[in-house]
């Protein structure tokens, strides 16, 4: 009896907890999974490449610039397998030997049948410690690796890496002094020997390469070198006509052949030359069982390939092909080729592949682009959402509700035109006779009734500039500024909205604020962010550098936003120059990073002229100027706040301190008793005045900081117990507040009450920002960006500083959660559920048309585009909403009171007769 008990209550228990298990369980519907969001998945910048046609399994093997390693189909550019590294320095892929890609079999470690030994591919990454890799490129897996540690890791920096004979050499130079030279059975990583020094005195940095087994450097008019596998060494001297103009590279493939201004120099006695020949870009490789140089240029606007054999420099003319190259790609550098023969056995098919000053991997073949992939997104600065313009009917409404309010006859009158024009388009399309559409009208590019259906403009830092649509994720045009930067102090180039696009009839209008790379003046490029064409004159050469900038207000004729410039002499500038008048009573501030030196100035319009007055000056560097400026944050100038204050739990009004000029600024210094301090502090930028500062000692970077209304949220690490840590932040002004319709910093009310707290939170933040809308109505979400790839939308009632350390009676009619350290991360919080985005760097958000809706897109390595709904979609309705059974019960209730209507009417008028 007692088992029979005991195997009952088994039961029980166990029927108890499968039904809390699945009580607790939740997911994404699957016909949900990117309905609302999409992904693309990039690489990064080429760095080395390898094509093989004649595999098993065609493949095109490549390392990136972003630490990636990855194999591509040749036919279509798909990634078919993709490996994410270590991050700089670890990750910094140093070499990328592919096993049997050369004709000579010295560059061959195919393992036999069933062996660990030899490799697909090896790779050789980071210096201390360096990292070397065997790869099966069959599906991308680690085979074995193995490591080595350098004595002097500052010398390792510099370290490079050369394959040949089955060894693998490990090359440090010590810069005007000698060469050390270690070499290492590639499989093993056993040494063959002690480590040789090279006594070298002629070495200097940023002059000396690796040109096969060759370490070369430039000397004036020479070109100094010595073989490091030979015998005896011996340092060779090769003279040059003259300086070179611009940097030497070597040539891959030919021992000892370097490209000095597009000519080819051989510091090898046993390598042959074709000195004639002149390129941008070379290129090594096999055809016909004879090497090959090939060679491209391009020549307005078509890319020419040739080709010569090496051994006898003749041209080699199955290789010749002219393609146009379309110029948003910017300056190509051929990277690798391969051929194979066709089916029907006449001739071979040949795939070029480029790598361009934009960021693009380009495949040629037969005479045409055989794919592209665009890489420069895997770099993108900026961002901005721009609404796609009205349709026609929308747009002739709108200047119909642009005309004078009390005429009515004339309203009357455009509201009988408006109708008259409208019947008159509809019979027009009806009998095929309608005006053709638009450009934007084809491509689907006309704002929907909800505002969620915008126009993506994505800045990368290649200068490439990208318009996508942030539903599809087509790309609609694309614009490149060849010999762009970003700023001093490490800011990026800048994309700036001017005109929006509700302005109607007038095309909206987006502007580009870069410095030049050939002389670091100003450079402005004003464009259409719809169609992607130059407007208002397109690009424009300032004659000035760039120091700091603002958006200026709407101009009354254009609605033009301007842009206030301060330039490197402190002399204000505005474009375009009919806007000047509005920068009159502006306020700007600059901030040195590396002296932590901030300086307010105000502009004044006068006489026709601009002038720029300092004002104020803080120096947050110490007493000794150790501080250095890592963070500054501002809000968003396009938020708007919804409510005033907050009730509490005796039904008064806690008013939000709302200064739209306060500034973070986070200061970093070293400290020899608390390792690494962080100094934070509020600024009010127009009068200079410190309104709350903070000190967080033995914390570190990465540092991240989100800064809206009245609240502020950062994230650190906190060396002392080895965890990410937030911190949040709120002002208020108390009880009472000081003025209730405008702001003024210069009679600014006293120092607000400030409330703060620290949360654990339990992964590595590697981006953060928070939600906006429309109108401000609704709640605000901070999203967390993850190492993880993942981005979670966390409430802010979890990270408010004013959750009550015990659950007591005003906590809870304020609403608020008692306190615990910790943040829950539940997996429904991931807005990106299993689209993780590597290497996750910013967040940005926009509001639509929705008040409930925000738009979200995460750039890194990966881009992501979603929207989220902190409040729930309020103004909407759901999905699975029943139109039939509502329509049902609306027919219903309409023809049921109508009926009964008239049966009460004949009722009453039966009792009226008795």
């Amino acid at each position: 009896m007692a088992c029979r008990q005991s195997s009952a209550g088994t039961l029980i228990c166990l029927s108890l907890l499968l039904l809390l298990l699945l009580s607790t369980c939740s997911g994404l519907y699957e016909d949900q999974i990117k309905k609302f969001d999409w992904r693309s998945v990039h690489l990064g910048a080429l760095k080395q490449v390898h094509v093989d046609l004649n595999h098993f399994q065609p493949r095109v093997l490549l390392s990136t610039h972003e630490q990636v390693v990855a194999s591509l189909c040749p036919k279509t550019g798909e990634i078919i397998w993709r490996q994410v590294l270590e991050q700089k320095p670890r990750g910094d892929i140093k070499l990328l030997q592919v096993s049997g890609f050369a004709d000579d079999s010295s560059d061959t470690a195919a393992a036999p049948m069933g062996s660990h030994l030899g490799f697909d591919m090896l790779t050789v990454q980071g210096h201390a410690p360096a990292l070397v890799r065997g790869w099966n490129t069959n599906i991308g897996t680690i085979e074995w690796e193995w490591s080595i540690m350098p004595l002097h890791t500052e010398r390792a920096q510099d370290a490079v890496w050369f394959y040949s004979n089955s060894v693998l050499y490990h090359v440090v130079p010590v810069w005007r002094s000698h060469i050390e030279v270690t070499a290492y059975f590639a499989t093993s990583g056993h040494t063959t020997g002690s480590t040789s020094k090279i006594m070298a005195a002629w070495i200097k940095p940023e002059s000396c390469l690796l040109s096969g087994t060759f370490y070369v450097c430039l000397d004036g008019k020479q070109l100094i070198s010595l073989d490091l596998v030979a015998k005896s060494t011996q340092v060779i001297a090769t003279p040059l006509g003259a300086e070179p103009s611009s940097k030497i590279q070597s040539l891959p493939g030919l021992n000892g052949l370097l490209i000095v201004d597009k000519k080819l120099i051989s510091v090898n006695k046993d390598q042959a030359v074709c000195s004639e020949l002149t390129s941008a870009s070379y290129l090594v490789g096999s055809f016909n069982l004879r090497k090959v140089l090939a060679y491209a240029d391009l020549v307005d606007g078509v890319l020419k390939i040739n080709a010569v054999y090496v051994d006898n420099c003749t041209p080699v003319p199955e290789l010749q092909q002219s393609v146009a190259f379309a110029e948003d790609f910017g300056t190509p550098s051929l990277r690798s080729f391969d051929c194979k023969a066709k089916r029907n056995g006449d001739g071979k098919n040949c795939l070029f592949i480029f790598a361009t000053s934009a960021e693009s991997i380009v495949a040629v073949q037969q005479g045409r682009v055989r794919w592209a992939r665009e890489e420069s997104l895997a770099n993108v600065i900026d961002t901005q959402f721009i609404d796609l313009p009205l349709a026609d009917t929308e747009g002739t409404l709108e200047n119909e509700m642009k005309g004078k309010a009390g005429d009515i006859a004339s309203a009357f009158m455009r509201r009988i035109t408006t109708q008259a024009l409208q019947m008159k388009s509809l019979f027009l399309h009806v009998i095929g006779l309608g005006p053709p559409p638009t450009d934007t009208q084809k491509a689907g590019l006309v704002r929907d009734s909800f505002g969620l259906h915008k126009m993506l403009v994505l800045l990368t830092r290649s200068g490439k500039i990208f318009g996508v649509d942030n539903i599809a994720g087509k790309h609609h045009w694309k614009l490149y500024l060849p010999n762009v930067a970003g700023f001093e102090n490490a800011e990026q180039m800048r994309l700036i909205v001017q005109r929006s696009s509700k302005h109607f009839p007038l095309q909206p209008l987006c502007a580009i604020v870069a410095k030049s790379a050939v002389n670091s003046n100003g450079v402005l490029f004003r464009f259409n962010p719809i169609t992607g064409r130059a407007a208002e004159g397109g690009l424009l050469q300032l004659d000035y550098q760039i120091k700091q900038l603002a958006l200026l207000p709407e101009t009354e004729e254009d609605f033009v936003k301007g842009i206030l410039i301060l330039d490197g002499t402190n002399r204000v500038h505005v474009e375009p120059k009919h806007a000047t008048p509005l920068a009159h009573g502006m306020y700007l501030y600059t901030a040195n990073v590396k002296t932590a030196e901030l300086e307010g100035y105000f502009v004044k319009y006068a006489g026709g002229e601009l002038s720029c007055l300092p004002i104020w000056n803080v120096r947050l560097g110490g007493h000794n100027s150790e501080q250095q400026i890592i963070k500054v944050a501002s809000k968003n100038p396009i938020e708007h706040v919804h409510s005033q204050g907050r009730v509490l739990g005796d039904r008064s009004v806690l008013y939000k301190y709302i200064n739209p000029n306060l500034v973070a600024f986070v200061t970093q210094a070293p400290d020899a008793a608390h390792k690494s301090v962080l100094n934070l502090y509020l600024i009010d930028v127009v009068s200079g005045s410190v309104i709350f500062s903070m000190t967080h000692r033995k914390v570190r970077p990465p540092l991240h900081i989100v800064h809206s209304e009245n609240w502020l949220a950062y994230s650190y690490f906190n060396d002392k117990v080895r965890r990410t840590e937030i911190t949040t932040i709120e002002l208020y002004e108390g009880n009472a507040q000081a003025n209730n319709s405008v702001w003024s910093s210069l009679q600014a009310p006293s120092m607000p009450l400030v409330e703060r707290q620290s949360y654990i939170i339990p992964t590595i933040v590697e981006a953060m920002r928070e939600t906006i809308t429309e109108r401000g109505i609704t709640n605000k979400h901070v999203l967390i960006g993850t190492a993880s790839g993942g981005i979670v939308e966390m409430p802010w009632h979890l990270l408010d500083p004013r959750r009550p350390i015990s659950s007591t009676t005003q906590g809870r009619e304020e609403g608020a959660i008692p306190y615990i350290p910790e943040l829950p991360l539940p997996t429904e919080n991931y807005i990106n559920y299993n689209q993780t985005v590597a290497r996750l760097r910013n967040i940005y958000t926009a509001p639509s048309g929705l008040e409930s809706t925000c738009l979200v897109v995460a750039t890194g390595l990966d881009l992501f585009v979603t929207r989220v709904s902190p409040s729930k979609t309020f103004d909407l309705l759901k999905e699975d909403f029943d139109y039939i059974l509502i329509s049902i019960v609306l027919v219903v209730l309409t023809s049921g009171s109508l009926i009964v209507r008239h049966l009460a009417s004949r009722k009453l008028l039966k009792q009226a007769w008795k």
